[in-house]
């Protein structure tokens, strides 16, 4: 009792068979393959054919861990680099707060010694007119006044010391 196959699946079956000649065919044709298949491992691979079909296995299922490996190395390449940016963006971040921070100490440093060296002058400015103008008013009117004259000859014994 053998079964018959449908005379369609025969056909088919035919059908795939041509199709799959035909691009044997042309594979076989190809100018690299056949360049390829005059070379010394292509004549090496077409006399071993259990040597081409494991490498062939080798290389189509290495393919897979190769993949991910280089996915990992471009991954990594990639985070390398923004964590680069991102250090670089946290110490040019922290540089120019304490460049702020700095310059506004300047500042204010500044502005108090500008004070200081203003009151300075002020003073000092005032204290020289001030000794300076008594000193000739004195010597000209010694009785006028008797406060300014005690005074102009208090700062000229001080003046001669």
């Amino acid at each position: 009792m053998a079964k018959e196959e449908p005379p369609s699946v025969s056909k088919d079956l035919q059908e795939l068979q041509r199709k799959l000649s035909f691009l044997i065919k042309s594979f076989q044709n190809n100018s690299k393959v056949v360049a390829f298949m005059k070379s010394p491992v292509g004549q090496c691979l077409d006399r071993h054919p259990f040597l081409a079909l494991s490498l062939l296995v080798f290389v189509s299922m290495s393919a897979v861990p190769v993949g991910i490996f280089l996915l990992l190395v471009v991954l990594s390449c990639l985070a390398a680099l923004v964590g680069v940016i991102l250090l670089e963006g946290l110490v040019i971040s922290v540089g120019g707060l304490t460049l702020l921070c700095v310059l506004c100490g300047l500042l204010f440093i500044s502005l108090a010694m500008s004070g200081i060296i203003m009151m300075s002058y002020v003073v000092v400015s005032s204290l020289i007119n001030y000794w300076f103008s008594s000193r000739p008013l004195a010597k000209q009117n010694p009785s006028a006044n008797c406060q300014l004259a005690m005074k102009a000859t208090d700062l000229e014994g001080l003046y001669r010391e």
